[in-house]
């Protein structure tokens, strides 16, 4: 059967080309979401929540506006973000600490041969204070720019700044 035509189908509220097309697509949704998200379950669960959507809403694709591969994939995007941007998504992360996250990658069963994972984590800890600072904020416990520079009482144009002169201290050192 054609894509057009299962989508067709799909359209009309058929269960068997909702299935093909949840069969066909959803690994690749998932795994977007995931990227955004950094959470396999959680990402499990936006995904099926954004095929209930995709269901119920099914009328409002247009094959003239893209293809229906996109428009999954702009819904999963949005569902995504909007979870992260969540306050009780910003609560649960904050409650990780950098140190949690560096437990993980000294487990050696997770730990690839091709990443020299403590060296990265030496070439964090060789940054100034600052530094160190701002990238915990913002990477490790998934604050924005604005939430950080609240929570140091900084300008966001300071936070801009520092993450950027950060990051590229950290890739001058990766060169080396």
């Amino acid at each position: 059967m054609e894509l057009d035509d299962l989508v067709a189908q799909f359209q009309k509220k058929d269960i068997t080309a909702f299935e093909k097309l949840h069969s066909m697509y959803a690994e690749n949704i998932c795994g977007v979401i995931n990227v955004i998200v950094r959470n396999e379950a959680l990402a499990q669960e936006i995904c099926q929540d954004v095929f209930v959507k995709v269901w119920n809403k099914s009328d409002s694709y247009n094959t003239s506006k893209g293809r229906f591969f996109t428009w999954i994939l702009n819904i999963a995007r949005n569902a995504a973000i909007d979870k992260v941007r969540s306050k009780s998504f910003k609560r649960e992360k904050q409650n990780l600490s950098a140190d949690y996250f560096v437990g993980i990658l000294e487990r050696p069963e997770e730990v690839s041969d091709s990443i020299d994972f403590k060296g990265l984590r030496k070439l964090v800890k060789s940054l100034k204070a600052k530094c160190i600072e701002i990238i915990e904020l913002l990477y490790f416990r998934g604050l924005t720019q604005k939430d950080a520079a609240e929570e140091l009482n900084i300008p966001i144009g300071t936070v801009k700044t520092r993450n950027r002169s950060c990051i590229s201290q950290l890739r001058d050192a990766m060169k080396l």
